[in-house]
Order: structure tokens, then sequence, then C-alpha cells
């Protein structure tokens, strides 16, 4: 039940709950989340987490576009990072928001486009749940919107 990256070591494990994920330099967030969903038939969870990030890409939600405002911080540390995971037409949908922090204390934050880890690890507790959910376009609005 557990993932091993290059180097041979777990990268998941089950818990009680869910399964505790701890990912290292150079691992990308949104691909072993995928992995993780598609690999143990997640139907939903929620995730938390915290660590470092070599490279994390925000994005502010523009609702005149209906489209993402991308921003990229490299080499900080994510404060916090929360999020659901669910399906969408078929394929893993992970949506997360967060905060980090760089060196001067400055902190910055919101939806989460994507992340690399940096220098250390990046610890995440999903919670699983046994109900598969779904997101789908809200058209009002052109965004993605879990549905229960």
């Amino acid at each position: 039940m557990t993932s091993s990256h290059a180097t041979g070591s777990p990268r998941f494990i089950p818990t009680p709950s869910g399964y505790l994920m701890v990912l290292r330099q150079g691992d990308d967030l949104f691909a072993a989340l995928e992995h993780l969903m598609t690999a143990e038939d997640i139907p939903s969870a929620s995730l938390v987490g915290l660590g470092f990030a070599g490279a994390v890409t925000f994005g502010f939600y523009d609702f005149s576009k209906k489209d993402f405002t991308p921003r990229t911080f490299e080499n900080v540390e994510m404060a916090s990072l929360a999020g659901s995971l669910a399906w969408q037409d078929g394929k893993p949908s992970i949506h997360a928001h967060g905060t980090a922090g760089n060196e001067d204390f400055s902190a910055f934050g919101g939806h989460i486009l994507g992340l690399v880890v940096g220098t250390g690890s990046l610890e995440v507790t999903i919670t699983r749940y046994d109900r598969r959910l779904e997101r789908t376009i809200e058209p009002s609005i052109g965004a993605n919107v879990l549905r229960l």
C-alpha cells in the first residue's frame, strides 16, 4: 500500500482515516495526489499539509476572464496547505489552497495551481471519505464546484 519514488523510499502509508504522504525534494504534489487517488481508488478526501516548496504557483481566480492569474514563488515554506480531492470527467480533481512564507517572513497564498517540493519535505495528511464526489463547472461563474 505504499508508493515509492526513484530512491525506493515510501511516499505514503495508510492510516486509520486515510493516508500520510511525505514527499521529498523534486516531487510534484499534484502528480503524487493523482497517483494516490488512482492507485488506492479514493472516492474523495480532504487534505492538510505543510513543508517546503522549491516552487509553488498560486492563482487568483478572475471571474471576468473565468481563468486564474498565476504567480510563482520559489524556495518557500508552506505554512499551510488545505484542500479536497474529488473526480471530474473520470480523472482526479484536486482543489488546494495554501499560505507560503519566504526568508524575510513575507506571506502570500491562494489557490495552488502547482507545487514542486523543495529542500526538505512536504507532509500531507489525507482523510479519506467513502462517498465518491464529483466536480462540475458551475455555468454562472465558470468555475469548478464540488457536488455533494
